[in-house]
């Protein structure tokens, strides 16, 4: 990636797909050039929320809304401490932002952390195009990076691919911190970030837990030298059939049945952990209305989503695994995808979306409850 200074509106701009599929616009965010994986997310409010999602690391997001950036950017609403996404793509940027928590304008955010974007593009087309054709790996290149586009091209089929991916370690913390208890601490939580969202342990602390958070690379002894009544694997980015470590660490928390909860990432990593396998979705779940079915009440739930791979499990029957019985307890109703996974014999369960979602929906919310009913039936 190069970067040069700001230039929305003013520098042109041009996005090309590896199949050679190219639009022109301006430049949005930085000027210069980016590589990442093509996705659109059909949220219409949250940018913030999913721009410093950790798990968009090395994709280029396209927004479906419209008009993006009028709420500006403020300081409160970031779920890590930089902007993770590989580039950014918007039809019709605001000109002014207007909220009394705005600090900066969009534009000035992307730009301050050298985030190659694009504007004025006919996203809908796009999106379509990535339906179509399924997610794919792009390049947005603007002001002095525009080239003939055979070069910029042939530079977009250089970049490397999602699939085979494995890129926790790089975004998640290097050094183990806390999170303490909102009031009266009841639990303890060894939380391995995966990359891993700031709302996350929030909402456990909520709860009365102690979350000790613990880097991608915690071992099995580092994990239960915190003496945790449970145990959690974030969400993160890259290809679960990379994810090897967190694997062979989740089976020696299964082993133990010490109580286990997992959202997105970690839900693959259950997954893999029961031994059922991971494919790549055509184009992936992305945005904050998706609908699933909590198959172990019946209930109906709106959910934020981002996930590009999914979990190949059979919806129709249970499973006999190494650790128990297993079935599927959530299923995305648009497409039949596996959106979750629990342990019949011991207290471990998993889904593939984001209860924590700080921007909304807030309607799997109740699965933090379900982590603590967990972890009060193993201390009784």
């Amino acid at each position: 990636m190069t970067i040069s200074t700001r230039g929305a509106g003013k520098a042109p701009a041009v996005l090309v797909l590896e199949d050679g599929r190219s639009f022109r616009g301006r430049a949005y965010g930085a000027v210069g050039e980016t590589f990442g994986e093509a996705v659109f997310s059909t949220g219409m409010t949250g940018y913030q929320e999913t721009l410093t999602d950790p798990s968009y690391h090395r994709q280029v997001v396209v927004m479906t809304a419209p008009h993006v950036g009028n709420t500006g950017v403020n300081d409160e609403d970031p779920e890590s401490k930089r902007i993770w996404v590989s580039g950014y793509v918007v039809r019709d940027p605001a000109r002014v932002p207007s909220n009394w928590r705005s600090r900066r304008t969009l534009d000035e955010e992307l730009a301050s952390q050298g985030v190659v974007g694009i504007s004025g593009i006919d996203t809908r087309a796009l999106t379509r195009h990535l339906r179509e054709r399924g997610a794919m790996r792009v390049g947005i290149f603007s002001g002095n990076a525009i080239q003939d586009e055979g070069i910029l091209l042939a530079k977009v089929r250089q970049a490397p691919e999602m699939s085979g991916a494995d890129l926790a370690a790089e975004v998640a913390t290097k050094e183990a911190y806390v999170v303490p208890a909102v009031g009266t601490k009841k639990f303890t939580v060894a939380a391995i970030d995966l990359g891993i969202k700031g709302m996350t342990p929030h909402r456990m602390a909520e709860r009365g837990i102690e979350v000790h958070v613990l880097p991608a690379t915690a071992t099995l002894d580092e994990v239960y030298a915190v003496r945790p009544d449970g145990v959690f694997f974030s969400n993160g980015p890259g290809d679960p059939s990379t994810a090897d470590h967190p694997v062979s660490v989740m089976r020696g928390v299964l082993e133990r049945k010490t109580p286990l909860f997992g959202i997105c990432f970690g839900n693959q990593i259950l997954g893999r952990s029961l031994g059922f396998g991971t494919y790549k979705l055509k184009y992936g779940h992305r945005g904050i209305n998706q609908p699933v079915q909590d198959r172990t009440t019946g209930k109906v739930e709106v959910t934020a989503h981002n996930h590009g791979f999914a979990v190949d499990a059979p919806l129709d029957k249970v499973s006999d695994t190494e650790f128990g019985r297993a079935e599927v307890s959530h299923v995305c109703l648009n497409d039949q995808v596996v959106e979750g996974l629990q342990l019949l014999d011991q207290p471990a369960f998993s889904v593939q979306y984001h209860p924590e979602a700080a921007a909304g929906p807030h309607d799997a919310a109740y699965l933090f409850d379900r982590f603590v009913t967990l972890m009060e039936g193993q201390r009784a």
